[in-house]
């Protein structure tokens, strides 16, 4: 037979013009093979060394073969030579270079006790696998970056918000270990998956698994896999890894989205708590005086298309028979870019708030008159003249009331005010001075005196980022053991390789 074989079995007509152009076409993509040549090259290692292990193919031919895949490796992330788009796929384009390289009679052994199907889906993980390592490592550095920020802020003390509206005062570290708490639990569901990632789905054929003497375990130790995907059926019928990472990172869309917004409304003038560099924003092409943080809005479109591709990767199999189809080899379709643009936000979040200025005298100056510290007024009500809260909150409310009536801010309450109040309601004056009003209406004080655990108190929010910083170190030491356990694994691959193709 010929040296190049590309056979399509019973079918005989190549492939229709639309077929080419929109379904094999996009498969073939630079960045498409860059994304998916090694992982193959990979898999076809492990698979003949695993065959010749269990004497399927004899070692001369397994040898011939490995030189060939070899010598692919070595080709790096691209192959030398030309993926055509006439063969389809780039499994058939491996296969016909190593039966080019051989001949039809050897390189045609290589796929003994395998099907497309099972290749696809081991190599799919192992896409996965190195696209998961890149994301946690922007996933870290993001998180790196905000604690930073986090703690050289501890004392910056602003007004908290409700409903867009002043509500207590906090600081904007407090604010930001928020955030961080909500990243971090976002983060542990995304590590959590690499559990169901990180297997084996080479062996399951084309869905009914073989009866070729195959070893599983072999070449799951020899790809770096943690374990198999057990049955042969869900091998090649699943990609429910892809569901879950996509909306682990939706997740984090969900965020930073949230952040990006109220970083957004703090950089406006009308707050003014916030300035990024010029480095990440844009003037106006006609009205000179601005300086547009847009970032922060490309932060929450951003947001929008992971979730969207994240549903994508769901809905693509919805209704799909459970075993495999074109619809479940198609998820990977939206999976990427949902992978990319989280990778994509992370960097560009990393990227905002690094240099961004924080202006804390204008964030307390603003908690000081905004009325968010009436709260604390209500309270020492209650402590010093043992009205309910109920009662001390009606009192300030009508104290706020007059305030505003009168073009006052809050840190111009005075006892004279507040005892025209008391004595319109309950007939009484305070026993509160002048220095207790002060005291209460103090932003720092409050934020100080909020020591309960969660709160805004200085002291209080470094022990939450103490917490928060203590799970990052031990996401990144258990990132740095599973990619260390990667490597190992695959230069084993390639020892045996080596070792094969000197006897």
């Amino acid at each position: 037979m010929a040296k190049e074989a590309h056979l399509r079995g019973k079918i005989k007509e190549p492939p229709a013009p639309e077929v080419m152009q929109y379904l094999v076409g996009p498969q073939l993509t630079p960045v498409e093979i860059k994304r998916a040549f090694r992982h193959y090259v990979l898999c076809n290692k492990a698979h003949v060394l695993m065959l010749a292990k269990q004497k399927i193919i004899g070692k001369d031919a397994a040898r011939k073969i490995l030189k060939v895949a070899k010598d692919m490796g070595d080709m790096g992330d691209e192959p030398t030579f030309k993926m055509r788009t006439d063969l389809e796929e780039i499994y058939f384009n491996l296969e016909n270079y190593l039966i080019t390289k051989t001949s039809l009679e050897v390189g045609g052994q290589q796929h003994t006790a395998r099907s497309r199907n099972d290749l696809h889906a081991a190599a799919e993980r192992l896409e996965a696998r190195a696209a998961y390592f890149e994301v946690c490592r922007a996933y870290i550095a993001l998180r790196e970056t905000l604690l930073t920020l986090a703690k050289n802020n501890t004392d910056a003390v602003m007004s908290g918000y409700t409903h867009l509206q002043p509500s207590e005062p906090i600081t904007f570290a407090h604010y930001l270990s928020a955030v961080l708490a909500s990243l971090d639990r976002a983060y542990a569901r995304l590590e959590e998956a690499y559990a169901r990632l990180n297997l084996n789905a080479l062996g399951g054929t084309s869905m009914g698994s073989t009866t070729w003497n195959i070893d599983r375990r072999y070449t799951t130790k020899l790809m770096g896999f943690d374990g198999l995907v057990e049955n042969s059926i869900d091998c090649v019928g699943s990609r429910d890894y892809m569901v879950e990472i996509a909306h682990d990172l939706a997740d984090f869309g969900l965020t930073i989205s949230r952040l990006a917004m109220d970083l957004w409304i703090w950089s406006t003038p009308e707050y003014g708590y916030l300035e990024v560099r010029d480095a990440v924003a844009a003037c106006s092409s006609i009205m000179p005086q601005k300086k547009n943080p847009w970032t922060f809005e490309s932060l929450r479109s951003m947001a929008s298309r992971i979730k969207a591709d994240a549903d994508a990767v769901w809905m693509t199999v919805k209704g799909v028979p459970y075993t495999f189809t074109v619809e479940v080899a198609d998820q990977q379709t939206p999976f990427w870019p949902c992978v990319e643009e989280s990778i994509a936000a992370m960097r560009i979040l990393s990227a905002t708030v690094t240099g961004m200025k924080v202006k804390k005298d204008v964030m307390v100056k603003k908690a000081a008159a905004n009325f968010c510290t009436v709260t604390e007024l209500a309270n020492f009500l209650v402590r010093i003249d043992g009205f309910s809260f109920r009662a001390a909150h009606e009192i300030v409310a009508d104290v706020v009331e007059y305030m505003l009536v009168h073009g006052l801010k809050a840190n111009e309450i005075d006892r004279k005010i507040l005892n025209k109040i008391t004595q319109k309601l309950f007939k009484k004056d305070s026993k509160m001075s002048e220095s207790d009003i002060k005291d209460a209406l103090d932003p720092a004080r409050s934020v100080s005196l909020r020591a309960v655990e969660g709160g805004s108190a200085p002291k209080e929010v470094k022990r939450q980022l103490g917490i928060l910083e203590a799970n990052l170190k031990a996401n990144k030491k258990t990132l740095a053991n599973r990619e260390k356990a990667v490597e190992k694994a695959l230069a084993a691959c390639d020892a045996e390789v080596a070792k094969l193709l000197k006897k």
